[in-house]
């Protein structure tokens, strides 16, 4: 819970609910219990004696699966509450549990009426995002029935099923309708409970979900993890340190288990909470790169999910085509009927050249062949793609068109406009963004170095070589603005320069694209103050037309860009300003309980006492998460590894 979000969130083992102050689910977007990107808990409403206690001590995470409230009904000085509440509620996977302790403060038997109601509406989460679309559902079927210890809701849509089942210990004396939603299928489940003078009476409460499809997977152990901890002369731990050990707790929380290559199943971050608790392509590859040193491990996991999923036909409805990396897989019922995309969505420019860098990493990293070899024929067609649907052959740069049904830009700065000239107009396809190129670079190198000495193709390897070669002295010749001395965020359909100045260039620092004195130039530029915040590098520089502080991609500050363009400070030999960018992030995440939120707002450092939150950033999130562990790299703590 903060200032800004009254809410508390609790997750655990691919689950997570999202509950109001005094723990009770109000049905508002995003409220709930969520599995498999499904609402399975709508409604979670307590009530003493006929009225809803208030939040006497609101509820408070005591850790990151578990929360504590204690609530009362409506007194005064004179006529205080005649009972107390305590309130303790948890989710493990697929399960929400909730433990009552209903106090009497009457010095007289008496018995209170308590109540709950309850609903489950198994929205799908695309459903609850604010984009004001409305998903037909034909045929749609809800139902709920009490039990001999609660109630059981269910939803049926064609061959689509789900159910979420409630049990109480005691069970409930009635199980009513209670009014909800049109044709909702809400209940009040009622309980009279004697209470001696001063007694108490508990309740369990146990919501679990069985979401469409397939069971949900054990719960994963946590990783293995070498940090260790630098003191002080005084003791106390660096906040660094403190910022990576949040961080490596929060990948544990957003751990999925998925399939990967040959039917194993392997466990990998998910991207972030509430809206992306499921694999996704950019997110996990960067995630894992940071982690590489620390968690190699989560580097193969990751590399074989991903395998696992590489397109191998052309749809356009998915952007799928042969060798594209996914850029997010979904289990909804939307996805499943294939009203929106993202079943298995590919519209990724980036995916696949840093599918080609995580692997030849994993290798450098840990001198281990047997991953290079096992994903050999996955990572020839990365290649493949790369040199003719991704466009290099065609149009010389890695490009995407806009897609109208699903994401118009198809970098990491995937919000409509992001891609923008200095006037704030949208650039139009097909769109070849600066940071995917340096990617494709690095991924041609990087792959023939794998074909040289892990493949044993040297022919291979010479022409990857050749195909970089050609991409870098191109890049440089149409990227390169000579007037803002600085690389245009993207050439447009018309091989126009987008000249909005954008932090992207950052990434070119590491992907070694450009000469070693433009990027020491860039490198320098992205720390004066129309870039740098004081908290973080900003996405778009202020004083452009497009800049706001508080828009997705066009001014707000996100740790994980920040991560990359500190690891290309690092390797361009600008240690200065590595230390002045990982310090403002670290001192960000201090006022964040040592927790990277997924973006910040623009707004300087100098403006308020603490960083301003993005209104809708998701928190906790996989790649911000693993920023920390950059920023260690990149400061010499542990070896850079490349």
């Amino acid at each position: 819970m903060t200032a800004a979000d009254p809410r508390v969130q609790l997750v655990r083992d691919a689950t997570f609910v999202r509950l109001r102050a005094d723990g009770d689910i109000s049905g508002s977007a995003p409220d709930g219990l969520f599995v498999q990107d499904a609402r399975h808990l709508s409604r979670w409403r307590l009530t003493v004696d006929g009225t809803a206690p208030l939040a006497l001590v609101p509820a408070a995470a005591d850790t990151d699966d578990t929360a504590a409230a204690v609530l009362t009904p409506e007194g005064t000085r004179d006529h205080p509450p005649a009972y107390t509440v305590f309130r303790r509620q948890s989710v493990a996977a697929g399960t929400f549990t909730e433990h009552l302790s209903l106090v009497s403060n009457r010095p007289d038997a008496v018995t209170a009426r308590l109540g709950l109601t309850v609903d489950a509406d198994f929205a799908d989460l695309f459903e609850l995002r604010a984009d004001d679309r409305h998903y037909a559902k034909p045929g749609a079927e809800y139902d709920s029935r009490a039990t001999a210890d609660g109630v059981l809701f269910g939803y049926r849509r064609a061959d689509w099923h789900a159910r979420t089942e409630i049990t109480c210990d005691p069970a409930p004396d009635t199980v009513d309708p209670a009014p909800a939603r049109p044709g909702g299928t809400a209940r009040t489940l009622t309980w009279h409970l004697p209470l001696d003078a001063h007694g108490r009476a508990e309740l369990r409460l146990t919501a679990r979900a069985h979401p469409h499809g397939r069971a949900l997977p054990p719960a994963p152990e946590p990783a293995p993890t070498v940090v260790r901890r630098p003191e002080r002369a005084d003791g106390a731990t660096d906040d660094l340190t403190r910022t990576c050990e949040r961080g490596l707790a929060d990948i544990d929380l957003l751990t999925i288990q998925v399939p990967g290559v040959d039917g194993e199943d392997v466990r990998v971050p998910a991207a972030g909470i509430p809206w992306f608790l499921t694999l996704f392509g950019r997110d996990s590859l960067l995630t894992a790169y940071f982690l590489l040193p620390y968690r190699p491990a989560t580097a193969a996991a990751v590399l074989s999910a991903l395998a696992a999923t590489q397109g191998t036909r052309h749809d356009p409805f998915s952007g799928e085509q042969p060798g594209r990396i996914v850029h997010e897989t979904r289990h909804g019922e939307l996805a499943h009927f294939r009203q929106v995309p993202y079943g298995r969505y590919y519209g990724a420019v980036d995916a696949t050249p840093l599918f080609l860098v995580l692997l030849h990493a994993h290798h450098e990293t840990t001198g281990d062949r047997s991953l290079a070899v096992r994903l050999e024929r996955h990572a020839r067609r990365a290649v493949d793609w790369m040199l003719t649907d991704g466009g290099l052959e065609q149009h010389g740069y890695l490009v995407y068109e806009p897609d109208p049904g699903g994401l118009v830009n198809q970098n990491w700065k995937d919000s409509a406009g992001a891609v923008c000239f200095r006037d704030g107009t949208q650039a139009t396809g097909p769109v070849a963004v600066c940071e995917a190129q340096g990617y494709a670079y690095d991924a041609l190198l990087r792959t023939a170095e794998l074909a040289d000495t892990v493949w044993r193709d040297e022919a291979y390897a010479g022409r990857l070589r050749e195909s970089a070669a050609r991409l870098r002295d191109r890049f440089t010749a149409d990227f390169w603005m000579p007037d803002a001395d600085f690389p245009a965020l993207a050439l447009d359909g018309e091989g126009r320069q987008v000249d909005a100045l954008a932090s992207d260039a950052g990434h070119l620092l590491w992907s070694g694209i450009l000469d070693p004195e433009r990027s020491r130039r860039v490198g320098r530029r992205l720390l004066e103050p129309d870039f740098f915040s004081g908290w973080a590098i900003r996405t778009l520089a202020s004083g452009q037309r497009p800049y706001h502080p508080l828009s997705y991609h066009r001014g707000s500050a996100w740790p994980h860009d920040n991560a990359v363009v500190v690891l290309g400070l690092a390797r361009q030999g600008l240690t200065d300003e590595v230390r002045t960018v990982a310090q403002g992030l670290v001192a960000a995440a201090a006022h964040h309980g040592h927790r990277l939120p997924e973006v910040l707002a623009g707004y300087d450092r100098s403006a308020t006492a603490a960083p301003v939150p993005y209104p809708h950033s998701c928190s906790p999130q996989a790649w911000a998460a693993a920023t920390p562990l950059a920023l260690r790299t990149a400061l010499g703590r542990e070896p850079l590894g490349r």
